[in-house]
């Protein structure tokens, strides 16, 4: 039996387990940094530091693994999670612009 599933990767939407959330690993559908401020459930972008929490530290790098001890992995995935297909993207803007 598989561990729970305890947040969603910010990037693919990949489920994440605990061992998954550990400072230095990366996620294993996209290898991004999961212990980020991007897949905490605190980030809250247009907020001071764009974190729910007042008290926290500042960090500056969003997507990069932090130290800080208020992390929480966000249980739903994140809106846009998958990757966008290139070729959709194009089709999609040539199709809006005659091209």
């Amino acid at each position: 039996m598989g561990e729970e599933i305890r947040g969603h990767c910010w990037n693919c939407g990949a489920g994440l387990t605990r061992l998954d959330l550990g400072r230095e690993s990366p996620c294993p559908g996209c290898d991004k940094p999961t212990h980020c401020c991007r897949n905490c459930r605190h980030f809250a972008p247009g907020r001071p530091n764009e974190c729910m929490e007042p008290l926290v530290e500042r960090v500056v790098e969003k997507l990069r693994s932090n130290f800080c001890d208020l992390f929480e992995p966000d249980p739903k995935p994140a809106a846009g999670a998958a990757a966008p297909d290139p070729d959709a993207l194009r089709k999609a803007a040539e199709a809006l612009f005659g091209h």
